[in-house]
């Protein structure tokens, strides 16, 4: 199947919804979606940075604040 979006067309905020969609569906079997083997590293490491005290997890909701302010040209707090 091709997908053909018109994303010339688009607003950022259009675009941030689509990519919100398909990352919830794909979310709904995500058995079906393999990694690569370097995220399993990735994620070592920020367990044992976490662990160490040398950072911190926030909420999703914050985070797609975050990314969506800095998308925008804004500057995180």
């Amino acid at each position: 199947m091709n997908v053909d979006l018109p994303l010339a067309k688009m607003s950022l905020d259009d675009k941030l919804q689509a990519m919100e969609v398909l990352w919830a569906d794909l979310s709904k079997a995500p058995e079906q979606v393999m990694s690569p083997a370097w995220h399993a590293e990735v994620l070592r490491n920020r367990r044992e940075e976490v662990q160490q005290g040398k950072t911190s997890f926030q909420s999703w909701e914050a985070a797609i604040g975050e990314l969506r302010n800095e998308l925008r040209g804004n500057q995180a707090p």
